[in-house]
Parts: structure tokens; C-alpha cells; sequence
């Protein structure tokens, strides 16, 4: 889990990820900020500097509105240690993998489902709504975005993997390599 820190306007948009990871994820959606290259952000701009020159947004709002996504966004989260209790004690939960082939085919969670469109498609026509919905990545970032789409279409107990697969290998199961993209 990344440690918050207190926002500062004249923090950089750098900064600002690494402390608020889902920060882009929110100004785009309230805002629509950062998700396109028009609409885009450089590391170094400050977000005094963003607020400015997208139609001079009030800064001190932008800033709670990122803190509130930010709360919304760890309660979207689950555990490494949690999932692995809730998979061992609840034959309904499933552990999703949203990684690419070839990061799955290196190394996985045991019982961990890849992610495929048929499977998407099985699980929005098919799916318990109301069951646990894990979902894992390599550190924990894009499957916030999964995470999203699954709550956003209903599924009541989606949960992204804090820390992906890269926490769980330290605090569920050594035994599985750690790695690192390049």
C-alpha cells in the first residue's frame, strides 16, 4: 500500500501518483484530465499548475475530490493475506488475473483465473454479483481500472489485490519469483 501524503499544490504530478496512485484514474473521471494526450499532465507540471490551466479549477476542491477517491479506492482493495483466507474459506470467491499471457504463464497464483474478453463476457452475463471478485495485476495499479468496471457494472464485492501479485509473493507465498517489468 503507498503512503498518502499531505497535498501540497505545488506538488508535482509525479509525486501526486506516487502517493495517490488513483489520482489520474479520479481527475479524469470528474474532470477529464490526464487520459488523453490532449488532456494530458507532464511528471514535473505541479498540480497547482494542471488545475490552472484546465479552466483554472479551483484547486483546494481538486485536491479533496482526489483524498475522497483516494478512500474510495482503498476500499476497493483487498489484502494479499485477506484474499488468501477468503479463497481458502469461500468456495464462491475467484481470483482474476488481468496480467499479460506471458506474466501468467511465468508465474501465477494457484487457482487464479486468466483474464480473457470471453471470460469478461462469461462474468458480466454469468457472474455472482454478490460473491468476492479479486482482482490481480503485478503491483496493484491497473486492476484498480478492473476493479472499477466490475463495481461500476454491479459486482458488489470486486476488489482489486493491493500490492498485485508482487505483495503477495512477500506475504502469502515466497516460494513464488518475484519480478520486475522492464
Amino acid at each position: 500500500m503507498s503512503t498518502t501524503a499531505s497535498l501540497d499544490p505545488q506538488m508535482t504530478m509525479r509525486e501526486l501518483l506516487q502517493h495517490y496512485p488513483g489520482a489520474q484514474r479520479a481527475l479524469f473521471r470528474r474532470y477529464h484530465i490526464g487520459g488523453c494526450a490532449s488532456c494530458g499532465f507532464q511528471p514535473d507540471e505541479t498540480l497547482a499548475g494542471v488545475c490552472a490551466r484546465n479552466n483554472s479549477l479551483p484547486v483546494n476542491e481538486v485536491i479533496e475530490h482526489i483524498q475522497t477517491s483516494h478512500e474510495q479506492d482503498e476500499k476497493m482493495q483487498i489484502s494479499p493475506i485477506d484474499l488468501a483466507a477468503a479463497l481458502k474459506n469461500d468456495p464462491n470467491a475467484k481470483l482474476v488475473d488481468v496480467r499479460t499471457r506471458e506474466e501468467y504463464d511465468a508465474v501465477h497464483v494457484e487457482g487464479a483465473i486468466f483474464f480473457t474478453q470471453e471470460l469478461m463476457q462469461e462474468l458480466l452475463m454469468k457472474g455472482d454479483r454478490r460473491a468476492l471478485l479479486a482482482i490481480m495485476d503485478h503491483k496493484g495499479t491497473r486492476s484498480m481500472d478492473a476493479t472499477a468496471y466490475f463495481v461500476g457494472h454491479g459486482f458488489e464485492n470486486a476488489k482489486s489485490v493491493r500490492g498485485g501479485i508482487d505483495a503477495w509473493c512477500t506475504d502469502v507465498d515466497n516460494n513464488l519469483p518475484r519480478y520486475e517489468l522492464e
